[in-house]
């Protein structure tokens, strides 16, 4: 019981971190444009820490669209072809995705390392910016991860991705014609 309450929480990491960094760096820019309206008064790090929790928060909803298989992809000239030629491109276009991400990882670490041995701090938090960078290696690994989490339940295990975007329109769609019966 306890071990897939904790797998389904991994399962979605992603997702529970995108609605903090959401939520924190929208309470924090509330907060400081209410100061500075009602009290002409700023807080000097608010921008910083916000712009950085916006990042980290691109980052990981680019992860969690991973999770998802949303991420936005060409699909018309798959369409094109067979069913066993579209899942052979859409491998061998994974692939490639993997290969950038380690790449990815591979140069951000690079970079991780290059700002410990000559550190850059940011100018309100002084915080190392080593440390802020480390938001892409973990990104792209996650990534990595659920490409092939994505890959292995759509072509081994043959469980059926649904598209985020047409699950919300087929709602729409019923919740319109619900409303037109009453």
């Amino acid at each position: 019981m306890f071990a897939k309450r904790l797998l389904k929480f991994l399962d979605n990491i992603e997702s529970y971190v995108c609605q903090i960094l959401l939520s924190f760096f929208v309470v924090i820019l509330f907060l400081q444009i209410a100061l500075r309206v009602c009290f002409n008064y700023v807080i000097p790090w608010s921008e910083e820490i916000s712009r950085f929790a916006f990042v980290w928060f691109v980052f990981f909803g680019a992860a969690y669209a991973a999770r998802l298989a949303a991420h936005n992809r060409v699909m018309i000239q798959f369409k094109l072809l067979p069913k066993v030629a579209q899942d052979v491109a859409m491998i061998v276009t994974d692939l490639i995705w993997v290969c950038f991400n380690v790449v990815m990882i591979k140069k951000s670490i690079e970079v991780i390392r290059d700002l410990t041995e000559f550190p850059f701090h940011s100018p309100a938090l002084e915080w190392s910016m080593a440390y802020v960078y480390w938001i892409f290696p973990i990104s792209f690994a996650l990534m990595t991860i659920r490409i092939i989490q994505v890959d292995i339940m759509k072509y081994i295990l043959k469980i059926e991705i649904k598209d985020v975007d047409s699950v919300d329109l087929e709602e729409t769609q019923k919740m319109l014609s619900e409303a037109e019966k009453s």
